[in-house]
């Protein structure tokens, strides 16, 4: 019984967190600081993503290596993803 109730719990704060942003009246602005560190947000969830599959295993760091530089380089998304599973497969192979 705990157990639900504390899943709904943590259901109820994040949807009222996320909502909060959606249904604040328009006059009230959200402050430069916090837009400004809500720029960083996506950034950081897809490091916290890759960043421990990366860090496991040689053949994965290899080819985040790989994606880094095709990223850097060209700044195209499907060349990154490409090169990056591309890469995977090679030194998985080796």
């Amino acid at each position: 019984m705990t157990r639900w109730l504390t899943l709904i719990g943590m259901a109820l704060v994040t949807m009222v967190l996320r909502a909060s942003f959606l249904v604040l009246p328009p006059g009230i602005e959200t402050p430069p600081l916090l837009r400004r560190a809500l720029r960083y947000v996506p950034a950081a969830i897809l490091t916290a993503i890759w960043a421990p599959e990366v860090l496991v295993a040689n053949e994965q760091l290899l080819a985040g290596i790989v994606a880094i530089a095709v990223a850097w380089r060209w700044q195209r998304t499907f060349a990154t993803i490409t090169a990056g599973l591309l890469a995977l497969h090679f030194f998985a192979w080796l």
